[in-house]
């Protein structure tokens, strides 16, 4: 799963980034808004957690602007002002939920799990697709009573598709969703970790459609 963070305040960006990173995100962090309002029409991020005090354009003009684009990602409005007011516009802008500053780190997980999860109609607190289920906090996979856990790239792919069992991913598209905007991408190499996949999860779970991609098996076979 891949985020856009645009957060002007060089120390926070930078501890939320590597923070998001470690729980197993892809995350690409911007300081200004002319840049992050362009950005954000351009590649394909699953969400954005914008802050409203930011150079070039204020997160609510970004907004506004992405949300008069066909951008739908789903936004998490991280700021300094509390005031109800503000509140109210930056959800009348679109925003689909609101977190201030200072926040603890496992607040905001918990935000953007749960407005992601909701942006794709998955509406259990934990992941899981017919027999599987994916601990996000340990990357973790459960089978049943089996566990395997999985390095941060299988965690991010095999979120990724968990999120939409049944439809077809391109190489190219996973790339995009799995790695970050400055990553060394290589689409290739998501054979290698869809067939370490199918080692931990079942052969029979991870369809490879020739000529079209990927897909997880939404039921037992």
């Amino acid at each position: 799963m891949r985020l856009l963070l645009v957060e002007d305040d060089v120390v926070l960006g930078a501890q939320t980034q590597q923070a998001l990173k470690a729980a197993g995100y892809a995350c690409d962090w911007l300081q200004d808004g002319s840049e992050a309002s362009i950005q954000g029409t351009l590649e394909p991020y699953d969400l954005a957690i914008l802050d409203l005090g930011l150079l070039g354009k204020s997160g609510l003009e970004v907004l506004a602007t992405w949300r008069t684009q066909p951008v739908s990602l789903p936004v998490i409005v991280l700021t300094a002002r509390s005031s109800w007011q503000e509140k109210v516009e930056a959800f009348n802008q679109g925003a689909d939920d609101y977190v201030t500053k200072p926040f603890h780190l496992p607040e905001l997980l918990a935000r953007i799990s749960a407005v992601h999860k909701r942006s794709v109609a998955v509406v259990n607190h934990a992941l899981v697709v017919a027999d599987l289920r994916l601990d996000e906090q340990t990357q973790t996979i459960w089978q049943g009573d089996t566990a395997h856990v999985l390095t941060g790239t299988e965690f991010r792919l095999l979120r990724y598709l968990m999120l939409h069992p049944g439809r077809i991913f391109s190489k190219t598209e996973l790339t995009d969703h799995v790695y970050a905007y400055d990553a060394d991408k290589d689409s290739n190499v998501i054979e290698v970790y869809i067939n370490r996949l199918r080692q931990k999860v079942g052969a029979n779970r991870i369809q490879t459609k020739r000529g079209q991609g990927y897909l997880l098996v939404a039921e037992n076979q």
